[in-house]
């Protein structure tokens, strides 16, 4: 087998309403072996994954694969299969799977659904393996196929402090994004409602508080005047003040880096010179500047304060091993290790002990060796400190705080200022106050760990990560969303995209726009270039002050990575018509409206689906539409709509030549047609049938009738708001028309327009993406012929074809056009505008549909047809 694609489809898609993972797989000769054909498939299978037996399949109940399996099924569908529950065995709970046969014999699009993206696609290429050695009847090693995979979730995989503030976060609909795939650094909530956090350091937390925890010294100092109970001790330089300052306060004591984390190069219970020179040594490797202070007796509790409140409380313990008589020390910590709990770093609920100086200096404290047999129920610890990334234990004590305590650790916070903070405690216990026994605050941590009270070695677990969210999120009802409206269709995105972001602005709302041209945040271009996809949803929803998100969504985009967000709160549907067919095993106008029905589908339970009533295909998708419902029509009469408003359902339309809307028995006019300068008076059907669904748009985001109005009269076709999309402007004496028609039902719109300006003669430059079938191209050419007088025919983008196919595809669909129209090729875009322009004289009309708008604008500026500042048209310059 052979796989001939793979990727992540990033939110809603064609096959999924959820992220999945996408295989185009070649199962190659395998397509004439099914499963039935290989002998003692099933038993071979389950002895590998004996969890097979709960996936249910098509059949509907447990075992429902596995008799698909014995019946005869292709390898392909084994692989869906076998790429879930491989990601189940490494802690990622998922279900969802299908597998469908493409227009290629042998060819098989295979989706299945990923929590982690790097572990789907690893689990869809070790899957793929599996299956071939199944079929082949060669041995397979699961056990080092798991092992891989878990080392691929561990290099990506969320760690667990930061893992329960997205779980928390989800479980309230908030959606996460992942900022940095390298480190924890994320994003809850979407736009000017978003808050950032990395780990448990959140957009909130106080830089002077995090800089406060980071030093030592100054908790101490802080703390000391505060009356909180710190040890006595200093900060050293040299050996020798570390001698001085261990005489002073007395032995025991403790050395450690003035700046650190993690227990690195802290030593506890140094008894004399010769260990304290030891212990010096290890904790200036960490930081020159080495903390010595006074030994407190006493258990180590780790005291979490979120938002003011003590949330949780954890009694840990160093590593330690306890004896039995007869091992070793060494038999007993490996014994330890082999503990399923233990992980490598922070998989696991506790982390691997492993031997180092530290350890064998404890070990000589108490005159023991790694051969050492220890005694029965002996305890040896093996770490100074109790951290869990060391291998310590915790035990949760959350309900066992004396409300002294509890006062004493929130007062901390306050005084350190952090919203996030880890309090170090050694005290004998926390059910009594601090001054009735030997305790001491010991230090405090900015962006604790979370795992000891997540998952505690004993006792109850709390969910800490619901304390953050509610801290960033204080309503119970705040998800963190902005308004999403995603427009889609074969024609007219782009312009409703800019006019919908229009009306927005104009009623005062801050916009993050995306359409094949541009994103622009806050009315300011940010990028240039054809942004109508996923990449584009992501980086506007990571804008700050963005507050509403009008994302152009194409077809490419929906099927290479899907929509890039998990739901809309306006889905708009324009029109199905022939384009890009024979592309991603998308061939017919019915595959085609599924895919953009995506959109739809995508809408959230209080949002709502803008339909073109229209176009039967849009009308038959509505099956896919979500929330409520929002028709708009250029025919008042349409009995759908007519049905639609008689049961209080909302529709725009035009009546007595201006756009309306109507609900049950209400009619509000909105604005006469001709006083929306995008329609032309009118004459442009296609962009009165935009306007409408721009309207329903911001209706259905509640604009009143009042800023609709305003949008619509200041709106207006030039290159300054609709850069490239039906700009018509005067230029020394002949009209020019920009535009992007790229596909026969596009130019067959642009005809009525381009029919109804006087004019002398119809000149015209075109192209076409290569991507597009050969009768394409040739209808292409032939509308542009019925057109025009003269065409100039050039190659911009051969996408996959030789150079000068797709022009001569065009210039033969051109020639088959009875008539006299002339038509030229000339292979440059640059070089057929520069010869249109040439060629074009006073009274005439010239088409120009072309990737480089502003190379044109650049043209007609150099001609002095256009002022150098131009950008955009008069109200006198409109027809």
């Amino acid at each position: 087998m052979k796989i001939l694609e793979h990727r992540a489809l990033r939110g809603p898609n064609y096959y999924s309403r959820y992220q999945a993972i996408f295989m185009r797989l070649d199962i190659e000769a395998l397509e004439t072996r099914p499963s039935d054909q290989v002998p003692g498939i099933v038993e071979r299978l389950t002895g590998l994954l004996p969890t097979l037996q709960e996936h249910r399949c098509s059949v509907g109940r447990p075992g429902g694969f596995l008799e698909r399996l014995a019946r005869g099924t292709w390898a392909g569908h084994v692989v869906e299969h076998v790429a879930i529950e491989l990601q189940n065995l490494i802690g990622f709970s998922v279900g969802y799977g299908k597998t469908v046969d493409s227009y290629e014999p042998g060819i098989y699009n295979v989706v299945y659904r990923y929590r982690d993206e790097a572990c789907g696609l690893a689990a869809g290429v070790e899957a793929v393996e599996l299956v071939t050695r199944l079929f082949a009847g060669d041995d397979i090693d699961i056990e080092a196929i798991v092992t891989r995979l878990k080392d691929v979730r561990d290099a990506h995989v969320l760690g667990p402090s930061t893992a329960s503030i997205v779980a928390a976060a989800q479980r309230r609909g908030i959606p996460f994004m992942r900022l940095d795939a390298e480190s924890s650094y994320g994003q809850l909530g979407h736009g000017h409602r978003q808050q950032r956090f990395q780990a448990t350091v959140t957009c909130r937390t106080n830089l002077i508080g995090h800089g406060i925890a980071h030093d030592k010294d100054w908790t101490k100092r802080i703390l000391e005047e505060a009356g909180i109970p710190v040890p006595r001790g200093y900060v050293c330089h040299s050996l020798d003040e570390a001698s001085e300052t261990a005489r002073e306060v007395g032995y025991p004591v403790v050395v450690k880096p003035l700046i650190g984390n993690h227990g690195r190069g802290v030593s506890t219970d140094v008894e004399d010179e010769a260990a304290l020179a030891n212990a010096f040594a290890a904790a200036a490797r960490h930081n020159e500047a080495v903390i010595v202070e006074q030994y407190v007796r006493g258990e180590d509790h780790r005291l979490l304060v979120i938002d003011g409140k003590l949330v949780a409380a954890a009694r840990r313990r160093p590593a330690h091993v306890i004896g039995n008589g007869r091992a070793t020390l060494q038999a007993l910590i490996d014994a330890e290790n082999r503990d399923p709990r233990r992980g490598v770093g922070h998989e696991n609920l506790l982390t691997q002990i492993h031997v180092d100086e530290q350890t064998h200096r404890l070990l000589a404290q108490q005159n023991l060796t790694l051969d050492s047999i220890i005694d029965d129920e002996a305890v040896v610890y093996l770490k100074p400190t109790a951290n869990l990334s060391t291998g310590g234990t915790a035990t949760d004590v959350t309900e066992d705080v004396h409300p002294e305590v509890t006062y004493m650790a929130e007062r901390i916070a306050r005084l350190v200022g952090l919203d996030i903070i880890g309090i170090d405690l050694l005290a004998e216990t926390l059910t009594r106050p601090l001054e009735e026994q030997s305790a001491a605050v010991v230090e405090v941590n900015a962006g604790p760990g979370f795992r000891m009270h997540l998952s505690p070695t004993h006792g109850t677990g709390r969910d800490v990560g619901a304390h953050v969210v509610d801290m960033l999120f204080p309503d119970s009802e705040d998800d963190g969303r902005i308004p999403i409206v995603a427009v889609t269709g074969t024609n007219g995105k782009t312009t409703t995209v800019r006019l919908i972001s229009h009306l927005l602005r104009q009623a005062g709302r801050s916009v993050g726009m995306a359409c094949t041209g541009a994103i622009e945040i806050d009315n300011h271009v940010i990028l240039r270039g054809d942004y109508s996809g996923p990449q584009a949803a992501s980086i506007v929803l990571r804008e700050p002050t963005v507050e509403y998100a009008v994302l152009e969504v194409a077809r490419g985009g929906i099927m290479r990575r899907g929509l890039g967000f998990d739901e809309c709160h306006v889905g708009v549907l324009l029109n199905i018509a022939s384009d890009h067919l024979g592309e991603s095993d998308i061939h017919t106008l019915d595959e085609l409206a599924r895919c953009k029905s995506v959109v739809i589908d995508a809408v959230g339970k209080s949002g709502t689906a803008v339909l073109n009533a229209d176009d039967p295909r849009v009308l038959a998708s509505r099956e896919w539409a979500r929330g409520d419902v929002i028709f708009f029509t250029l025919d008042p009469e349409s009995p759908t709509v007519r049905a639609h408003v008689r049961d209080h359902g909302v529709a725009f339309t035009v009546h007595r030549d201006h756009i309306v809307m109507r609900q049950g028995h209400v009619e509000a006019e909105i604005i006469p047609v001709a006083n929306a300068p995008i329609t032309f008076e009118g004459l442009a059907s296609f962009n009165v049938a935009n306007a409408l669904a721009a309207s329903a748009a911001a209706h259905a985001l509640g604009l009143g009738i009042a800023d609709i109005q305003r949008g619509l009269q200041t709106f207006h076709p030039t290159p300054g708001q609709n850069p490239g999309r039906t700009n018509l402007i005067d230029a020394g004496g002949m009209k020019v028309l920009i535009d992007y028609g790229h596909n026969v039902p596009a130019l067959e719109a642009l005809s009525e327009l381009v029919n109804r300006i006087p004019a002398q003669r119809r000149l015209c430059v075109a192209s076409a993406p290569g991507n597009r079938r050969d009768e394409d191209l040739f209808s292409l050419g032939a509308q542009l012929a019925s057109m025009h007088d003269v065409v100039f025919l050039c190659e911009t983008a051969p996408r996959g074809r030789p150079e000068g196919e797709t022009v001569d595809l065009l210039r033969q669909g051109a020639m088959s056009v009875s008539g006299t129209c002339r038509v030229e090729t000339i292979m440059q875009e640059s070089q057929a505008a520069a010869k249109a322009l040439d060629e074009a004289h006073e009274g005439d009309l010239l088409v120009l549909l072309v990737d480089d708008v502003e190379g044109v604008l650049e043209r007609l500026r150099g001609r002095r047809f256009l002022p150098s500042h131009a950008t955009h048209d008069t109200p006198g310059d409109r027809p």
